[in-house]
């Protein structure tokens, strides 16, 4: 496993990042803690999580993901050889004050998530999506009293578009405020939207980039190429989130598209899901992409074609899926 700086920082991970949102639902305590030693056999160290998590819970749920983690730490005592980064912003319960990015729910929130992992501190707090009822200033500003508390060592952002990542660094710049060191985009072969202004933004100043969904919610594993009715027990049928997986990557047409891409990749030898992967990790500005998995063979899978690397009709192959899709018409930011 490679080792690479979160953006301008000298904070060193690694080129893949472990995502975690299946603990807790698809994946249960023990199964969870097996994908983490999975993790850590192949040199991750770098784990990202989120308060809300797991994918399609609700409230009764919220948080259960940060407590699996903690208690996986507490028993392997590896705390600190890892680079653990969570997210606040979404509903953790009831009540208007419960969520968002106000002064109160990023105190209450970093707080919360320390307690369930069971760490005095967290590597990089991050905010989960944009709170537009809530000026930047302010969640800045509290994001800078958890750095100086010891509480957060860096922070970043998630799902801001180009121009709310501008304004945030303006921000911090003008009034000597904690600044974002990264961000947390989705971004796969079938996704390609932050090329526009995210990238070039991120390039510009200096942002480590995690890419989410490297794997298109696994319709780029080759999955479900022969299927057209959803799965049951997978991420397009979730409480609560598989809907909007389904509006991203559930069409014929991407179907087609992953269908083409598989037999390509079929003939060379090359499993379609580490070409994905191959493919985001080629791209420039780059830092680490997330992997997530719901059994620890499945990840094992997935990092088996680390060293895979894409040659020029390869890689031309993969840039061209992007410009046989429709685009989305839907382009506001959904948390994932």
């Amino acid at each position: 496993m490679q080792m690479t700086r979160l953006g301008r920082t000298g904070l060193q991970v690694s080129s893949v990042c472990l995502g975690t949102m299946t603990f807790g639902n698809q994946a249960d305590e023990a199964t969870s803690h097996a994908i983490l030693d999975v993790a850590v056999d192949h040199g991750i160290t770098f784990i990202d999580t989120a308060d809300v998590y797991p994918l399609g819970g609700d409230f009764s749920s919220a948080g259960r993901t940060e407590a699996i983690i903690g208690t996986w730490l507490k028993a392997r005592g590896n705390r600190h050889d890892l680079v653990l980064a969570t997210k606040c912003r979404g509903a953790m319960a009831p009540g208007a004050n419960n969520e968002g990015l106000s002064r109160k729910h990023i105190m209450a929130a970093c707080d919360a998530s320390l307690k369930r992992l069971g760490v005095d501190y967290i590597d990089l707090y991050q905010f989960h999506a944009p709170d537009p009822d809530t000026p930047i200033a302010e969640s800045l500003e509290a994001l800078t009293d958890l750095v100086r508390a010891g509480k957060v060592r860096y922070v970043g952002c998630s799902n801001f578009a180009a121009w709310q990542i501008m304004q945030a660094l303006w921000t911090s710049d003008q009034r000597q405020l904690a600044t974002f060191v990264s961000l947390q985009p989705r971004y796969n072969m079938l996704f390609r939207m932050i090329e526009d202004e995210i990238l070039p933004v991120a390039r510009q100043y200096g942002l480590g980039v995690i890419p989410y969904n490297p794997l298109a919610g696994g319709m780029l594993t080759g999955r479900y190429i022969s299927q057209r009715a959803v799965e049951p027990g997978t991420r397009f049928t979730l409480n609560n989130s598989g809907e909007l997986y389904r509006k991203r990557y559930w069409n014929d047409m991407v179907h087609d598209v992953v269908a083409d891409l598989h037999a390509y990749f079929s003939g060379r030898g090359i499993a379609l899901t580490h070409a994905a992967l191959a493919w985001v990790r080629a791209q420039a500005g780059i830092t680490a992409p997330i992997i997530g998995a719901s059994r620890p063979e499945q990840l094992a899978e997935s990092l088996a074609g680390l060293n895979v690397v894409l040659d020029a009709e390869a890689l031309a192959k993969c840039n061209e899926a992007w410009f046989e899709l429709p685009r989305e018409r839907d382009i506001s930011v959904a948390r994932r």
